[in-house]
């Protein structure tokens, strides 16, 4: 576009400093804290973390987590944008503006809605023991189950965007080719469908486990202290212990938990296609 490479650079440079000096130099700041004792530059932050087993239990609560939200969404997602593909044309418009919706809501009201769902009077527990399955109501609130929950509906919305649009690029007679030469639907799936639709679940598997693991207000409110996840501990350690180490230890851990996921995908995607 530009004949003059130099030209391009130019215009690019002032949002390039723009963004290196209000977000990467304090992130990385923040980060080197971690890397940094009195007698130099050391890792034993990582080693002392890790050796805690609460801090074992809140990393590997919060990867499960995070990779069930994930794995659910992908299945519920891939249902959902194939039926919202499937549609006529202004019934898929619509319907995929009902799953849009819960996005233009904010996520502290939607966590506090379910405050009132799950609590031991909530419609939940209410119909536990109206139907008779329970004679008393059910712990369901700071529970792994209630967190589980909360991610799921908080990003269930951007997976199947994700699909729907990946789907929306597939050719339209593929599906019903393969079922004319004798494919089950398992087969359809796993050999047309999943193959071109994995940039979508690139993305869709990235955006949801990222934002599972990363998110504060959903495992903060229906977690609690019972059910830390690494974002409510970092928050602690911030904001109760002062330990800003400690602090820095986790955003690195979240960081390359972040990175760490999206490049497995990415792998997992490449080598289904090179098959």
């Amino acid at each position: 576009m530009f004949e003059n490479r130099a030209i391009g650079l130019a215009l690019v440079l002032p949002a390039a400093i723009f963004a290196a000096a209000l977000f990467l130099l304090p992130v990385g700041i923040l980060l080197s804290e971690a890397f940094q004792t009195e007698s130099g530059w050391s890792v034993s932050a990582y080693g002392e973390f890790f050796a805690s087993p609460r801090n074992q239990t809140v990393f590997f609560r919060t990867l499960k987590l995070a990779s069930l939200v994930a794995g659910t969404s992908a299945v519920i997602g891939y249902a959902a944008a194939f039926a919202i593909v499937n549609l006529p044309a202004s019934s898929r418009g619509r319907m995929f503006g009902l799953v849009t919706l819960p996005l233009m809501i904010s996520p502290v009201a939607r966590t506090y809605a379910w405050l009132v769902i799950l609590g031991r009077t909530g419609f939940v527990n209410k119909l536990l023991v109206d139907l008779g399955i329970t004679e008393t109501p059910l712990r369901i609130l700071f529970t792994e189950t209630a967190v589980f929950i909360g991610l799921l509906q908080l990003f269930l919305p951007l997976m199947i965007v994700s699909l729907v649009s990946a789907m929306e690029n597939m050719p339209r007679d593929a599906v019903p080719a393969a079922r004319i030469l004798g494919a089950n639907w398992l087969q359809v799936f796993a050999r047309v469908i999943l193959p071109l639709t994995r940039e979508g679940l690139v993305v869709g598997g990235t955006l949801v486990f990222t934002g599972s693991m990363t998110a504060y207000i959903t495992p903060a409110i229906l977690g609690g202290s019972k059910v830390l996840m690494l974002e409510t501990l970092l928050y602690q350690r911030v904001t109760v212990a002062n330990d800003f180490v400690s602090a820095s230890v986790i955003a690195m851990i979240l960081i390359v938990m972040s990175f760490s996921a999206n490049l497995l995908l990415k792998r997992l995607a490449t080598a289904r296609k090179s098959r």
